[in-house]
Formats: C-alpha cells, sequence, structure tokens
C-alpha cells in the first residue's frame, strides 16, 4: 500500500470488521520530526478513517508506553495526539496497545538497547514491570485476543496487560 496516497480521492479498504495499525516508525529511520509525525500520525489517523469507510467496527492501534499528548518529548507527544485522534473517531470500539520496548529481530544500534533492557527487567517488578521488554509477538496475540472479545469504547492496554494478555503457556 502506498500510505502517502491513503488520504486521496479512490483510495478505499475492502468490508473489514477490525483493522490492526502496527505503523510506526523511529525518529532515527524517519530522519526528521516531519517524517515522523507523517508516519506515526497521518498515516495511521488516514488509515483509521479509510477503516471507518470499510464499515470496520474495531480500530486496534499499537502506541508506545508514556504516550500522551501533553508529553514533552516529541516521540510520546505524537503517539499521544495519535491515540486522541483515533479515540475520537466513532468505531464501536478502539483498542489501543501500548506496549515498552519491543524485542526481538533488531537493527544494531537498538539491539543494544534491547540486550540491557532485558538484562535487567528481572528487577522490574510492581509498578516497574510495565517497563520490561516485550516481544512483537505477545503484542500480536494480545492484540488478536481483545479483537475476540471486541470491548466496546475506548481501552487502553498498557506493556503489562498486554504481556499477561499475549502469554502462551509452552507445553513441555
Amino acid at each position: 500500500m502506498d500510505f502517502d496516497r491513503l488520504g486521496t480521492v479512490g483510495v478505499e479498504l475492502p468490508h473489514a470488521t477490525d483493522v490492526f495499525c502496527c505503523l510506526g516508525t523511529t525518529m532515527r529511520q524517519a530522519g526528521s520530526e516531519a517524517a515522523f509525525r507523517q508516519v506515526d500520525f497521518t498515516y495511521v489517523v488516514s488509515l483509521a478513517s479509510l477503516a471507518l469507510g470499510a464499515r470496520a467496527r474495531q480500530f486496534l492501534l499499537v502506541s508506545s508506553l508514556g504516550a500522551s499528548p501533553k508529553s514533552r518529548i516529541f516521540y510520546s507527544r505524537v503517539k499521544g495526539e495519535t491515540e486522541a485522534a483515533v479515540a475520537a473517531l466513532p468505531f464501536e470500539g478502539r483498542q489501543i496497545f501500548r506496549p515498552s520496548i519491543l524485542v526481538g529481530e533488531r537493527r544494531p544500534g537498538e539491539a543494544l538497547g534491547a540486550m540491557v533492557m532485558r538484562g535487567t527487567s528481572f528487577a522490574m517488578v510492581g509498578p516497574l514491570r510495565k517497563y520490561r521488554p516485550i516481544t512483537a509477538a505477545t503484542v500480536a496475540e494480545a492484540m488478536v485476543r481483545v479483537a475476540l472479545r471486541a470491548p466496546r469504547g475506548v481501552n487502553v492496554y498498557q506493556s503489562d496487560e498486554i504481556e499477561r494478555l499475549g502469554y502462551i503457556p509452552h507445553s513441555t
């Protein structure tokens, strides 16, 4: 999909019940605040608007831990503004997932940060538990489980809750 064309005439999505949005970039990858905002706000809100046109009942969005439209941190502020824009749309359900740092296959610079986070996660208990690193697969599993339940309204899932929702016990 050409995301630069999302808001243009003639771009439509097929009928959908649930739309999962995992769009996002990093400041480093985007190269500028404007480019970051285009991906993490404009593309996401345009996709949500198209989802309404496709008669989707719910929109499931991966955001970020710490997202707030009032944040002094640009990244977190854009994520919060995106959440607010999606929450204002008239879907039956708006499911917002705020994972901590995602671990798994990463670019070299991010790999070091993820290793440090994994090495210290054992100490993150109680209120700090939501800051533990989490795998993208766990986030995806949680999103599917929530989609199947289809709760109405705006629902926000912090990283520790995402971990509980997405936990899959391994059989031995």
